[in-house]
């Protein structure tokens, strides 16, 4: 027998986190096993633009707040909160280009190589393309490196920018990369080696905010067509219940799982760090 409409819940979620909202899934289920529960992954800034443009979900998980403020709240969400950290960090697999010699000093003069290819996400649709900017920008002042980030920018082209960061990992795999910027949960999800960076550049560190702040990438607004500013900051991830959940009290009670002792259970395995 299938599930009654009102047994149904939507979660629209960033790509990052596939693996530990799958799990929690999994979890929820066995406490209501008549709940239809859907899953829908892209990068924040689509789950953003889907929502704006009338696409029904209940939950709303994203990889970075700041979104929540600039496009959701209070029209599509009233209330969010955050629920774990990560950093950004380079990713790899034994069979890229100097694999094994690429470190948090080198990085950049590896990418740099004629033959070596990397990638990143599209900062249009995902925070970790942004990120990947702003990282760029932060490395280019912390390593005394004039001109890195042009440098850096003008040799990923166009062809190694995806729509989201997790599309990265099977490129890396089949060859098509060397390299790409994304989180450190992902790497770990999908079992990629990677290069962790200094806490001045990775967006970590809540202590560096400021430094950060330094940062900034202008990104296409799909609230208003129009160019907006975002700033570096830590990397967060937040979830909120939209304001057209058609079951608030499984919305609510899947929230509730995902900060449980079981849910940071789960996303500590996933590679992030819960709040």
């Amino acid at each position: 027998m299938l599930p009654k409409p009102d047994d149904s819940l939507t979660i629209l979620h960033a790509g990052a986190l596939r693996h530990p909202l799958r799990e929690c899934a999994r979890l929820f289920n066995r406490a209501h096993p008549k709940v239809d529960l859907r899953l829908e992954a892209a990068g924040s800034l689509a789950c953003a633009r889907r929502l704006l443009e009338g696409r029904h979900a209940d939950i709303v998980a994203l990889a970075d707040p700041i979104l929540f403020e600039k496009l959701l709240v209070p029209r599509l969400v009233q209330r969010y909160f955050v629920f774990a950290i990560d950093q950004m960090v380079i990713t790899f697999d034994d069979l890229s280009r100097h694999s094994r010699y690429i470190n948090a000093d080198n990085w950049m003069d590896v990418l740099l190589e004629p033959e070596v290819t990397f990638g990143r996400s599209d900062h249009n649709l995902d925070p970790a393309g942004y990120r990947t900017l702003m990282l760029w920008q932060l490395a280019e002042q912390h390593y005394g490196r004039p001109g890195l980030f042009d440098r850096l920018n003008q040799k990923c082209r166009p062809e190694h920018i995806y729509a989201k960061s997790v599309d990265l990992t099977p490129a890396i795999r089949d060859g098509r990369l060397d390299y790409g910027f994304g989180y450190q949960c992902v790497a770990r999800q999908d079992g990629l080696l990677f290069v962790r960076l200094p806490e001045r550049i990775n967006l970590s560190n809540p202590a560096h905010a400021d430094y950060y702040a330094q940062a900034s990438v202008d990104i296409d607004s799909p609230l208003t067509g129009l160019r907006t500013t975002v700033h570096g900051a830590p990397v967060e991830f937040a979830a909120g219940c939209t304001e057209q959940a058609q079951n608030r009290e499984l919305a609510k009670a899947f929230l509730d799982l995902l900060i449980s002792r079981d849910g940071q259970k789960i996303l500590e395995e996933s590679g992030l760090v819960p709040y």
